[in-house]
C-alpha cells in the first residue's frame, strides 16, 4: 500500500457548488492535477458545461471553474491505496478533509455533488455525522462517476446527468 495525500481545493470565495471526489488517481497525483487521467470524463464534462475543456491549460480550467462558482475537492485528505481504484483504499488508513472548516469559510456553497459512489459513501460515513446544525441547508446529490473505470454511460449521457450542477442555487 502507498501513502497518498490529496490536493488543496479549487475554490473561490463566491463558490456555490462543491464537487467531491474521493482521492486523486496515480496519474492525477503525478500531474498534480484534479482528474488528470486523459480518459477521465471530468474535464470534457466541464468543457461542455462551462468551457473548461481539457485542451486548455490546467490553471485556466481552474479559473473558469472558480469564475463559474464551482469548487472541486476530495473527501479524503490522505489514505493508503494500491493503484488508483477506490476499491483498493485501505479503510483503516482514511483521513478526511476538514469540512466544518471548509463550509464555515465558504458560506455560499449550498449544493454538494459526489463524483461517484465512493466519495458519497465516505462522506456519509465520516463527514455527515460530524456536521452540526449550522450546515443543514446543504443539499447532496450523487452523479455518475467520471472515472474511466465506470464506463456504463457514454460521455453524452454523463454530460446530460451533470447538467444539474448548472441549475441556479436557491439561497
Amino acid at each position: 500500500m502507498t501513502d497518498i495525500r490529496g490536493f488543496a481545493p479549487i475554490v473561490s470565495r463566491g463558490a456555490q457548488v462543491l464537487i467531491l471526489g474521493s482521492m486523486p488517481s496515480e496519474v492525477s497525483l503525478l500531474k498534480q492535477q484534479y482528474y488528470g487521467h486523459p480518459s477521465n470524463a471530468f474535464w470534457p464534462i466541464m468543457g461542455a458545461l462551462f468551457g473548461a475543456s481539457p485542451d486548455l491549460d490546467y490553471e485556466r480550467r481552474k479559473v473558469i471553474l472558480m469564475e463559474s462558482k464551482v469548487a472541486v475537492w476530495d473527501v479524503l485528505q490522505s489514505c493508503q491505496r494500491q493503484g488508483s481504484l477506490d476499491s483498493n483504499i485501505a479503510w483503516a488508513s482514511i483521513k478526511t478533509n476538514d469540512f466544518v472548516g471548509f463550509f464555515s469559510e465558504h458560506k455560499f456553497i449550498r449544493r454538494v455533488f459526489f463524483n461517484g459512489g465512493m466519495a458519497e459513501k465516505v462522506y456519509k460515513k465520516y463527514i455527515l455525522p460530524s456536521l452540526d446544525q449550522r450546515f443543514t441547508y446543504l443539499e447532496y446529490q450523487r452523479l455518475p462517476s467520471t472515472s474511466p473505470a465506470h464506463a456504463s454511460l457514454n460521455l453524452a449521457q454523463k454530460i446530460e446527468a451533470w447538467k444539474v450542477i448548472k441549475q441556479p442555487v436557491v439561497k
